[in-house]
């Protein structure tokens, strides 16, 4: 390496490193690309850190249109998760900056989650076990006990909305298990096919009368955010459950818990909300 070398290094920065690396993983082969520096946390200090810095590696950290237009060194940023509405993607085409995600992360641990999800709408293994411990069972005059109705998955229909990387491996897990399959169809992508699963593609409206399981794993945009509103919730089953591991603001969240107080749709599994951390007065909390 020549003495002048080192200078120009870029400028490496991590927003949020702790949402990144909760301490198993090593930056060494990211910062021998550059000077590297990684924060915890940035919040309101996101321009003051990035500044300077040609390249910006976010998780959650916002990097909106005014962020974007006071960072005049910006050349990359790189969404380290699939989902892109944390940066403001006209803004950063209007100054010629590289936006790139990681489509197909963790579409196996994802996939695991929203069984685990369903599986427990389905059959109320953790209210049962809660049940038991509490001493329910015991007095119970018969051998068999439950809590609420058990669902059979087999035969029913599972269905997906946005068919990417996660949506094709929910899409063969529930196909092992004896569901029909279904999917909406999007303009931005094309059908897929996937070995052994059939699936029917369906416009979203019939999608979301025809699922008994609806799961969201498409990216928030103007076009989805509150896709799921009280009036597509009212196309649903009674006896759907919706499923969103995918962003809070698909679906329009005081709705939703309406139509679960009110019983007009099953359940919910989410891992998601609009706000994160909840507010403790959040219409879904509790």
């Amino acid at each position: 390496m020549k003495a002048n070398d080192e200078s120009r290094r870029p400028r490496i920065v991590v927003l949020d490193g702790h949402t990144l690396n909760p301490g198993d993983l090593d930056w060494s082969e990211l910062a021998a690309l550059g000077e590297l520096t990684v924060y915890d946390r940035s919040g309101e200090k996101v321009v003051e850190r990035a500044a300077g810095a040609p390249i910006v590696l976010t998780n959650k950290e916002m990097l909106d249109a005014r962020r974007i237009e006071k960072l005049p060194d910006l050349r990359y940023i790189g969404v380290l998760a699939t989902g892109m509405n944390v940066v403001d993607l006209e803004a950063a085409k209007r100054r010629g900056i590289v936006v790139t995600n990681v489509p197909g992360y963790a579409k196996h641990a994802v996939t695991e989650h929203v069984f685990a999800l369903v599986l427990e709408l389905a059959k109320l293994t953790g209210a049962h076990a809660q049940a038991v411990r509490e001493g329910q069972w015991s007095k119970q005059e018969d051998f068999c006990f439950t809590v609420g109705p058990i669902v059979e998955l087999a035969g029913k229909t599972m269905g997906i909305v946005g068919m990417g990387a996660i949506g094709g491996q929910v899409a063969r897990v529930a196909g092992a298990m004896g569901m029909k399959v279904a999917a909406a169809h999007q303009r931005s992508m094309k059908e897929v096919s996937i070995p052994g699963v059939d699936i029917e593609w369906l416009a979203l409206d019939e999608l979301v009368e025809r699922a008994d399981v609806l799961t969201l794993h498409c990216p928030l945009t103007e076009a989805t955010r509150g896709m799921m509103s009280a009036e597509r919730m009212g196309r649903m089953k009674k006896s759907a459950f919706l499923i969103n591991t995918g962003r809070g603001a698909l679906v329009d969240e005081g709705a939703l818990a309406e139509a679960l107080r009110e019983g007009r749709i099953a359940g919910a599994g989410l891992d998601v909300l609009s706000q994160e951390p909840p507010p403790a007065d959040h219409p879904l909390v509790g």
